[in-house]
């Protein structure tokens, strides 16, 4: 069997030593770090930093934004998909263009034009103000920034798949009788679970995670506005860093879980793909 390689055995060696060195640099030792300095003062501290009222509050809010962007954001993603996919019309590469608008734009500016759209002084501030609707520095305006942020990734991920998989089993099925409804639930979800399942855990991991934008938007008002990133910083500017590292690592522990539930999607989805170019090669 001839080698991949025509590079002598030291210098393959030295590549994945330097690999493995960044690796563990800038991944295992801030994980390590973590949740060494976490447990330092004991389990006791850390269950207690866990519980009090404020990282509570910034659990329960990060739960409840992503659980709100993730349906309206994989909504988004399936109808973009479907349509930039299957179908031909103008203004097709602008819409693609505007889904990859928010990873061209910091979300910090993400944030702002939020605050000069619906904050106090803002383009709809008077007529929010009027009925005493609040956006920024609440919990609505925290959803938008979030949602904003994280929703090209159901979108970006289904639009690979769906053009990879092609228009050929919509079409029989339309001609054996299927109406439209039909042929997207019986034919075109089975077809992208395991590719929207994934852009859903991607948008889910962002959307716990986002800092930028919602730092902007929320106010940081303790108890009420905070997600976990947002209370993190307020622990840690307070020189609490066993309370700051204790809650940083729920959402370390939640990066590792949609690590492994990511892989094994992964694995899922090259079975799909392989398995619909075996098909249609036979």
């Amino acid at each position: 069997m001839s080698r991949a390689t025509n590079e002598p055995l030291w210098v393959r060696s030295l590549l994945i030593f330097l690999a493995l060195t960044i690796l563990g640099l800038f991944l295992l030792v801030p994980l390590i770090v973590v949740f060494t300095e976490a447990f330092r003062k004991g389990f006791d501290v850390y269950r207690a930093s866990l519980t009090e009222p404020d990282a509570l509050a910034a659990i329960k809010l990060t739960l409840l934004v992503a659980a709100i962007t993730l349906p309206l954001n994989t909504l988004f993603g399936v109808a973009a998909a479907w349509a930039i996919a299957k179908f031909r019309f103008k203004g097709k590469s602008l819409l693609i263009t505007l889904i990859d608008l928010p990873f061209a734009v910091s979300p910090v500016i993400a944030g702002l034009i939020f605050v000069l759209l619906f904050g106090r002084q803002g383009v709809f501030g008077d007529f929010l103000g009027a009925r005493d609707w609040k956006v920024i520095f609440a919990v609505p305006g925290i959803v938008l920034a979030t949602a904003f942020v994280t929703f090209p990734f159901v979108a970006r991920e289904l639009i690979a798949f769906m053009e990879a998989q092609g228009t050929e089993e919509e079409e029989a099925a339309i001609v054996l009788g299927a109406s439209g409804w039909q042929t997207f639930w019986r034919v075109t979800i089975p077809n992208i679970k395991w590719g929207l399942f994934y852009g859903i855990i991607l948008c889910n991991a962002r959307a716990m995670g986002e800092f930028g934008a919602v730092s902007v938007v929320s106010g940081h008002v303790r108890g009420a506005t905070n997600t976990i990133p947002l209370h993190v910083e307020i622990l840690y500017n307070d020189y609490k860093f066993s309370a700051s590292f204790a809650v940083a690592t729920v959402l370390t522990l939640l990066g590792m879980v949609t690590l492994i539930i990511k892989k094994i999607v992964e694995i899922r989805v090259h079975r799909q793909l392989k398995a619909g170019q075996t098909a249609e090669s036979s």
